[in-house]
């Protein structure tokens, strides 16, 4: 029997990702129902799409948010949402006894984070109902690769990660108003950003555990408040230091993460892993990992069918990443200013 599932949003992740990602697996997950604040973006989000029920906030009574989750062919919930909104949604649904699969960040700051962990422990049966925190990076075949290389190469002696890129007024990720104008901290550094920190996190290993970040923060572009670039500096708990370097309004353009180990280095760029060993270079290529969502989908449903939640979807990983990012904002407000991860993790 396949788990009935909803979507609910409809912008334009949801178009290219969500659905063609439960669609690659029919024998897992079958799409009910898919819910919008108005029904043309339902409508638009599943065009050409036969059989799956539109719901929104001006479709009339019997087609809100609740009546999605009274249908009990609709066993999940895939929640892509604005960043602000989302908590209320999770709780809504996990409330029902659905299972949630829920769009990064997992919150719009750690407080709030925290908050929602702790209600979903004291509040939910997890044997009946999981919340999931959807970051595609944890299952990019590319970086699963490099951080078994990483493993095999020895101590961590350094590493980098740069990702540079412009994102211009008018750009598709751009023309929402709710990243226009952002309600929370960082702008596109959150948004964007937390997927290559989650990134990182899984390169380096959990055993390399970030414990300190300084980092320099500012706006380039007058259309990215708050800022739009950072510059930071991360020590590990082995006390090695590496660099982590972020922007969204630069004319500097690509993406890498680099590591150096005892017996060699391992370098990640889009879908290609370089390497180099005793002398000797090796290059393996990822054509078809794609953004990682048909991958982190099918982990999801399988683990939904077998009662053992995937451990990179676990709310606590998403609250790590989610901890880098907002200390290396706190440090750049205030001057390169040395944040202790292990203190802001557990602070309320």
């Amino acid at each position: 029997m396949t788990i009935g599932v909803a979507i609910i949003g409809s912008g334009l992740f949801v178009k290219l990702e969500h659905i063609p990602a439960v669609q690659a697996i029919p024998d897992l997950i079958s799409l009910k129902a898919v819910y919008s604040r108005s029904l043309k973006s339902a409508e638009k989000v599943t065009d050409g799409l036969e059989g799956v029920d539109l719901y929104s906030e001006d479709a009339g009574e019997g087609k809100g948010y609740g009546d999605v989750l009274a249908r009990e062919d609709v066993q999940a919930v895939i929640i892509a949402l604005p960043i602000l909104n989302q908590p209320a949604y999770i709780k809504k649904a996990l409330e029902a006894g659905k299972h949630v699969l829920a769009e990064k960040p997992i919150a719009k700051d750690v407080r709030t984070a925290k908050e929602l962990i702790g209600w979903y422990t004291s509040h939910v049966d997890t044997a009946n109902a999981t919340w999931g925190v959807a970051e595609n990076f944890r299952f990019l075949d590319s970086l699963l690769y490099a951080s078994e290389q990483v493993r095999q190469l020895g101590r961590v002696l350094g590493f980098r990660v740069r990702v540079h890129n412009m994102t211009k007024s008018g750009g598709m990720w751009y023309e929402t108003e709710w990243r226009k104008e952002p309600g929370y901290q960082g702008g596109f550094i959150l948004d964007g950003g937390v997927h290559d920190a989650a990134g990182a996190r899984l390169l380096l290993g959990s055993e390399n555990a970030p414990t300190h970040v300084s980092a320099f923060t500012t706006q380039l572009q007058p259309h990215l408040p708050p800022v739009d670039t950072l510059d930071a500096i991360w020590k590990l708990n082995s006390g090695v230091s590496g660099t982590f370097s972020l922007s969204f309004g630069t004319t500097f353009s690509g993406k890498e993460y680099a590591v150096a180990c005892e017996k060699g280095t391992v370098f990640v760029t889009k879908s290609k892993v370089v390497v180099n060993k005793d002398g000797n270079e090796e290059t393996n290529e990822f054509p078809d990992e794609g953004a990682g969502v048909k991958q982190e989908v099918k982990a999801w449903a399988e683990g939904i069918k077998n009662g053992k939640q995937n451990p990179r979807q676990l709310p606590a990983q998403a609250l790590q990443d989610l901890i880098l990012i907002e200390s290396m904002l706190q440090s750049g407000e205030r001057s390169g200013e040395t944040i202790t991860l292990l203190e802001t993790s557990f602070s309320a």
